[in-house]
């Protein structure tokens, strides 16, 4: 169950999917928690059940599994909080994220041998406030995103006895760490609860009315400029400056991601991380993180920003949603097979779940761990075996691909470029 690295990789598990996928792609932890108290209320099916599964699998995987609690309660979640702490108990977890200072002393109370890790939504970003919170039992804190390199310098100097952990990837929100009103004040639905609307990613516009009074009109049209809108978190290229600054965990955003996004980012961190390990040369480690961004630039984003690392205000995309995307993630490989029927024994098919549509003769991409490699698609076949001339996803079935090539990893994703799509 224990780590031997140095370094720590952790990523987001929305669901037990996820989970697997993550570990496979390079994390060295997860974290995830039940909706009721994660800010993650929506697109996630865990359930206790699950989490005791889930942190089974992970220590199976010599692996670690980290439970969030990091809701803001309010008086009516503390007995249900409680509850579920004494349902933890009972299990092998590797710690609890928190923000809530009431909730801590609940975990104290509950869970006295338990690692205690400070979310960033607790927005620790000097010394102090860093010594304060390891004072009241954080073992670990997790950074603010604001909090510049420089500062991080002076924290590890300061409190080396805390550790801290920085969050290097994914989606910013535009108010402080995450603790944002707009959701709840415009739909009802709080953001320090988990469940945010995401206002800030809305398309606005203004509109006049005949006495000349202004109002937002929210619309996502295609009119209107989305003025909220930050670029991603991407701090890949800086990865090595913050261990040298004292940071020795390496947070992912994105539990609400496809498998696709969040294997293919876990992996280029990882094989970041692994250079930075192993102290390879500068010059090597730069081709790497040059190879692995360009990985991460075929993804759906918005553009991306080295946030507050460096002291600056983080870059906001307005001119549109996100980042046109070149590229479309078209299925997961479920395992190989070869099939029955008697002419065609000695093909090689991979079985796959579609999530969108593929034809014969498409020239596909697989993503591996290890890499990746182009194919076509000579012949696809249905559950039942027979010929068919496309897949497509959200059916729920399953097909066979026969691309001419062997010993295809289960868990390996395919994508395919988008035809007649400008940048």
């Amino acid at each position: 169950m224990k780590n031997n690295k140095t370094l720590e990789l952790l990523a987001p598990a929305g669901n037990t999917e996820k989970l697997k996928y993550a570990f496979e792609y390079g994390a060295d932890a997860v974290y995830a928690g039940v909706p009721d108290f994660s800010l993650r209320a929506r697109i996630n099916d865990f359930t206790p059940n699950k989490l005791k599964k889930g942190i089974e699998y992970a220590h199976q995987k010599g692996k670690k599994f980290y439970i969030t609690i990091n809701i803001y309660a309010h008086n009516i979640h503390l007995k249900q909080a409680e509850r579920h702490l004494k349902f933890l108990k009972k299990l092998d977890i590797d710690g609890i994220i928190v923000s809530d200072p009431g909730i801590l002393t609940l975990v104290k109370k509950n869970l006295p041998n338990v690692n205690i890790h400070l979310s960033t939504q607790a927005n620790a970003l000097n010394w102090r406030a860093v010594k304060f919170w390891g004072e009241q039992g954080a073992k670990r804190v997790i950074l603010a995103r604001e909090t510049t390199l420089k500062e991080i310098k002076e924290i590890k100097k300061k409190v080396p006895e805390v550790e801290l952990e920085y969050l290097v990837h994914g989606a910013m929100c535009m108010s402080y760490s995450g603790r944002c009103i707009l959701s709840q004040w415009m739909t009802g639905r709080s953001a320090n609860l988990g469940d945010c609307a995401q206002p800030c990613r809305w398309k606005y516009s203004t509109v006049t009315d005949s006495q000349k009074k202004f109002e937002i009109d929210l619309e996502e049209d295609k009119n209107g400029t989305y003025f909220f809108n930050s670029r991603d978190l991407n701090l890949l290229a800086y990865l090595n400056d913050l261990r040298k600054a004292g940071v020795t965990f390496f947070k992912i955003e994105g539990r609400n991601k496809s498998v696709f996004y969040l294997s293919v980012v876990v992996r280029a961190y990882r094989k970041v991380l692994d250079a930075v390990l192993k102290k390879k040369p500068k010059q090597e480690i730069q081709k790497i993180i040059r190879e692995e961004q360009k990985e991460l630039n075929k993804l759906f984003r918005r553009g991306y920003t080295a946030g507050f690392l460096l002291g600056n205000e983080p870059e906001h995309f307005i001119s549109n949603s996100h980042k046109k995307c070149l590229y479309e993630f078209v299925g997961e490989v479920i395992e190989n097979k070869k099939l029955k029927v008697e002419s065609k024994k000695n093909e090689n098919l991979i079985k796959i779940k579609p999530h969108n549509a593929v034809y014969k003769n498409d020239k596909i991409e697989i993503i591996s761990p290890d890499g990746n490699q182009m194919t076509r698609i000579k012949e696809i076949y249905n559950e039942s075996e027979k010929v068919v001339q496309s897949a497509h996803g959200g059916q729920n079935k399953f097909y066979y691909l026969n691309i001419g090539k062997k010993n295809i990893k289960p868990m390996s994703l395919l994508r395919k470029k988008i035809k007649n799509t400008k940048k």
